[in-house]
């Protein structure tokens, strides 16, 4: 398949459903709609909708039915970026190569526009006049499972012991958990709740989290890498930055080979977990193998 035109598909996709279903520029009080805004159309690669949209097709759903989730998806992970970029997170002047929310609205809107963010997106889970071919039932447990991957059992928890564990020696263990929850647990819920979304039996739903528990490991992984070797004008932001805060990351305890070498099996065993699945998981076998070659 061509991975490039299907991700760029799926990107407008959800932009345009973004930009229907969030509030407007205009709408009052226009500042923090302005705030929220920037962010969340800043670009990035919408790789966690796109995960929705892809695991709720795997199991025969439909990509229509899944984007109200997909677009929740996204505002939640714009309004982590907001908040960790702020001066009492990873201080960040720059993100997808523009000034962070901070150094144009400043730190009070900043955080607004994080939390709006994240309120928005559990509204737009509950409306009852989107996902109509989806039983009560599939939408709640959707929503619990991203409720759960984003909250202190999760992301949270992982950005929390990503902060208490600066320049710290830490356990092998520890460097796991901080990467599969800051960073993994989101990634595979978005795979998981599309399966959900979708209709999927209970063996395709657990298989599907494994991929997207493998997948968002590895992702982490290789970000960690190219905040070592990667250019700052394909990122969008500074480089060495993990370094220089003594953080927690693959290279810093198992050095760069090394590294390289488990994000590698961590997709040969995200793409076992699809074995299970002919042709319709097509998408996610080439975004797991994509993963291992992005420069951003």
């Amino acid at each position: 398949m061509n991975l490039r035109a299907y991700l760029k598909l799926r990107r407008q996709m959800v932009d345009g459903a973004l930009q229907r279903w969030l509030p407007a520029e205009n709408e009052f009080p226009p500042e923090i709609h302005r705030a929220m805004r920037y962010s969340l159309f800043a670009g990035g690669k919408r790789l966690r909708p796109i995960l929705a949209l892809a695991g709720a097709e795997t199991v025969g759903g439909k990509a229509v039915d899944a984007l109200p989730l997909a677009c929740s998806l996204e505002m939640i992970h714009t309004y982590s970026l907001i908040h960790d970029d702020l001066p009492a997170m990873d201080d960040d002047d720059l993100r997808r190569g523009q000034p962070t929310s901070h150094k144009v609205f400043g730190e009070g809107l900043a955080v607004l526009a994080g939390d709006a963010l994240l309120t928005e997106a559990f509204y737009l889970l509950t409306r009852t006049d989107l996902m109509t071919g989806v039983s009560p039932r599939r939408r709640l447990r959707a929503i619990r499972l991203v409720a759960r991957a984003a909250g202190s059992l999760g992301m949270i928890g992982g950005q929390a012991m990503d902060i208490l564990a600066e320049g710290q020696k830490i356990e092998g263990h520890l460097l796991e958990y901080i990467h599969s929850h800051k960073t993994g647990a989101l990634i595979a819920a978005s795979v998981a709740a599309g399966a959900i979304i979708g209709g999927a039996s209970e063996r395709e739903f657990k298989t599907l989290r494994s991929y997207g528990e493998k997948l968002g490991l590895a992702f982490q992984v290789i970000d960690d890498l190219l905040d070592i070797r990667g250019e700052p004008r394909k990122l969008g932001k500074s480089t060495g930055k993990d370094r220089s805060r003594g953080k927690a990351t693959y290279p810093a305890f198992f050095g760069i080979t090394d590294s390289r070498r488990q994000a590698e099996v961590l997709v040969e065993e995200a793409l076992l977990h699809l074995r299970l699945f002919p042709g319709q998981a097509n998408p996610l076998r080439e975004i797991a193998k994509y993963i291992l070659k992005r420069t951003n």
